[in-house]
């Protein structure tokens, strides 16, 4: 197979097919292995100089601080800085159907609202696949409200739930239908539904207050243009169906924390959907070995790549306490294993995994 672009690579794969390779991007790779690997560069500059598959963008909400370290944006939801590449969400303007009621989201046609996103495509279009952050139907909703006022509302307060969850479908969908006239490629929602051992909220509440507005906002993307990343890290057995449903194209993590299999799914579930993931961010990149990411990552490779649709990354992010060589061992193992078609046993095991120690 001739050389494909990375914008093709990550294509072909959210079609369920074989490309020439492996492709591989993470959502975060945190300033602390950023700098170790690459000094001074922001995540657009990594994802260049490392060769990544995908270019990583959203709309353009601003914000004001409102203390040292602490921010309110668009939304009303405050943040707090920790340092890392995620601010710590510390809550949101609205608690009652009262304060709903009251509520303006920000414009979805705001001038500005996607300048990000046009200077990203203007750049890397048909080169890098360019991926939008969206939301679906529980990260506004949880932020705007906070985590534990939001799962008490599913009980005392259903309304505000509701009503909620319908602002964040309708504004996604009109911000879809922005990003793709300004040639987004693909749409990523990173709204965790699950803890490691189980959903946050019953599969029963799953289906009555978010299966459909689920199944409306991504068939909006779709209607749009725009294949669909959905992640969700966790254990999502219970509430899997309804996720599929949603018609998806690809699934991350599959955590493997959480004890979800990449092969199951792959086995069960691979006609239906493209996969991303899934080397344990927690353990293996964290504080095992270079050989240990290495023999991971082709483990992952032998599980879910074969006949395509496999995205290989971390089980959801390269976070600071990643250890830098692990994440180059993993990198580099990708591009030594990754080729279709596959041969993960006529390489030399030594090199892979020490040519960073």
């Amino acid at each position: 197979m001739s050389k494909m672009t990375s914008a093709q690579r990550i294509m072909c794969v959210l079609q369920r097919k074989q490309p020439d390779r492996i492709p591989h991007f993470e959502w975060i790779i945190d300033k602390h292995v950023r700098d170790a690997i690459c000094p001074g560069s922001t995540m657009e500059e990594f994802s260049v100089r490392m060769d990544l598959d995908a270019i990583l963008t959203g709309p353009d909400f601003s914000k004001e601080a409102i203390a040292p370290g602490r921010y309110r944006n668009e939304w009303g939801m405050i943040s707090e800085n920790t340092g890392q590449e995620h601010s710590f969400p510390l809550g949101g303007p609205i608690q009652t159907f009262a304060d709903l009621k009251h509520y303006q989201p920000p414009d979805p046609y705001a001038p500005g609202r996607y300048d990000s996103i046009e200077r990203v495509v203007k750049r890397y279009k048909g080169d890098r696949a360019v991926g939008v952050h969206l939301n679906d139907v529980f990260s506004i909703p949880r932020n705007l409200m906070g985590m534990e006022n939001l799962l008490m509302a599913f009980v005392a307060e259903p309304e505000v739930v509701k009503g909620l969850v319908e602002m964040s479908v309708e504004i996604n969908i009109e911000m879809a239908k922005e990003v793709a006239k300004r040639g987004a490629d693909f749409i990523f929602t990173g709204d965790d539904y699950a803890a490691t051992e189980r959903p946050m909220i019953s599969p029963a509440m799953f289906r009555e207050f978010l299966y459909e507005p689920l199944k409306r906002v991504m068939a909006g993307f779709h209607d749009a243009g725009l294949p669909i990343i959905k992640h969700t890290d966790g254990n999502i057995l219970p509430i899997l169906d309804m996720i599929l449903d949603s018609e998806i194209d690809c699934l991350d993590p599959i955590d493997p924390v959480a004890g979800l299999d990449i092969g199951d799914f792959k086995q069960k579930y691979g006609d239906r959907i493209a996969l991303k993931g899934n080397v344990d961010c927690a353990h293996t990149l964290t504080f095992k070995s270079e050989k240990d990411v290495v023999e991971e990552t082709k483990s992952v490779i032998r599980k879910a790549a074969e006949g395509g649709g496999l995205i290989l990354s971390s089980s959801n992010s390269i976070h600071s306490a990643v250890k830098p060589g692990n994440y180059l061992a993993m990198w580099n193992a990708i591009r030594m294993y990754g080729t279709y078609p596959l041969q993960l046993d006529n390489w030399a095991d030594s090199g892979a995994g020490e040519a960073f120690a």
